[in-house]
């Protein structure tokens, strides 16, 4: 069905401006002062900003292997509530994308069940065991890059090898960085709130010494680099040196380690992720780096379990929370009306800078495939997870009040969510 968008702010070309939109068998075909159509249905966008559709390139769909946790059609869902168009889904499944056979089986999921966009990464080793590469080659046209997700490459010249494979097929690098060898048995942060409690913490170390070890290869193999969920203020130092020296690194974090560190724990697996939440010093660093470009884009991590595997406690239960349907909530709360950054600027780390990454089509041109939301950035709400459309339910921001609602997402010219 054809449809205008009418009397909204839109965001085009780093700017919003009153315009409405014309959506006409699924793509843009007027944008301008006043558009008028006969045959198609208007949808009054007064005081809603509508903005190029969200891309997270950090998601776990879970399908196929684990769909009691989430599959394509549920996360899908809460990628679109939450505003999202697009989203890079993570291989550590069962059977993991290391082969085209085995990457067959999700890209089969995801055109059958799929309201968004939604594109794959293919593993860099062999069943994400780190002993010899995938099948990368064969993969390549169908992936967003390549990732161990959930576990780092520990052997420097298998990754070395998995850099120029990368490079010689035109494909990024977008890596887990963690130690195995520093992780001694830690949970949460090694900081004050282990300490006090008794907890096993992990160190920054784990995660800041692969990436400088990574980016050392990066500069040899002139590979596409991508750092995954940092989260320590030594990562976000090492990665500003890099860019200053040129070398093709991006990064992301997530709303969790801008908002919160390890003070706000408390003993509920709700808190519970890798990388653990921080201190309040790498929380401030992270936000500097944010601020000043350092970290290009947010990514949610999205990573739902059962109720029974976040059950168990900050000790037992598995690591991991959901955070696709509040993250631009959260990040306009906490840093457009706080004014630690314009609209504008959230746009571009939640949209614009990912998909320019990434190579994906974005922005709001007439002629486009339709990928847009609309939000009301007016609307406060309390934070139910009972009310999310993910099968996951564990969020450190459950009872939260926030700001900016979406009301509408259109994925490639379908609606793929409408709220009230």
């Amino acid at each position: 069905m054809d449809f205008i968008l009418k009397g909204g702010k839109v965001y085009i070309d780093g700017v919003f401006k009153k315009q409405d939109i014309l959506v006409s068998e699924g793509r843009i075909a007027a944008v301008s002062d006043s558009v008028c159509s006969d045959s198609a249905q208007t949808v009054d966008c007064e005081d809603m900003n509508i903005l190029p559709g969200l891309a997270d390139v950090h998601v776990h769909l879970r399908e196929p292997g684990f769909s009691y946790k989430e599959t394509i059609e549920t996360g899908t869902k809460a990628c679109a509530h939450g505003g999202y168009t697009r989203v890079c889904s993570m291989p550590n499944l069962n059977p993991t994308p290391d082969s085209l056979e085995n990457l067959k089986v999700q890209l089969d999921a995801i055109d059958k069940d799929a309201v968004i966009n939604v594109i794959p990464y293919g593993t860099i080793t062999v069943g994400e065991k780190g002993e010899c590469l995938s099948d990368m080659e064969a993969m390549a046209p169908y992936v967003a890059g390549f990732s161990d997700d959930g576990r780092g490459v520990q052997d420097e010249e298998l990754m070395r090898q998995a850099m120029l494979k990368a490079k010689s097929l035109g494909k990024m690098i977008v890596a887990h960085c963690e130690d195995n060898s520093l992780l001694k048995g830690g949970y949460i942060h090694d900081g004050e709130y282990a300490e006090q409690h008794g907890h096993k913490g992990i160190c920054s170390e784990s995660e800041y010494g692969p990436i400088a070890r990574d980016l050392k290869l990066v500069e040899e193999t002139g590979c596409s680099y991508h750092v995954c969920h940092i989260s320590t203020k030594e990562s976000v130092e090492i990665i500003r040196k890099a860019k200053a020296k040129g070398i093709d690194v991006t990064c992301e974090t997530a709303p969790h380690y801008l908002v919160l560190s390890d003070k706000d724990l408390q003993e509920d697996a709700r808190f519970k992720m890798n990388p653990p939440l921080r201190s309040e010093a790498d929380k401030q660093a992270l936000i500097e780096g944010i601020v000043d470009g350092t970290i290009d884009m947010i990514a949610t991590d999205h990573a739902p379990h059962s109720a029974e595997e976040k059950s168990k406690g900050l000790k037992d239960s598995l690591m991991g929370v959901v955070g696709i349907e509040t993250a631009f909530s959260v990040m306009y709360t906490h840093f457009v009306k706080t004014g630690l950054m314009t609209l504008e600027k959230l746009v571009e780390i939640m949209s614009v800078n990912p998909c320019r990454r990434f190579g994906f089509e974005n922005g709001i041109k007439i002629g486009e495939k339709a990928n847009l939301t609309v939000f009301d950035l007016n609307k406060k709400y309390t934070v139910n997870p009972e009310e999310f459309l993910s099968k996951g339910r564990s969020t450190p921001f459950a009872g939260a009040e926030l700001y900016a609602k979406c009301v509408m997402t259109i994925a490639d010219g379908k609606t793929a969510y409408q709220g009230e």
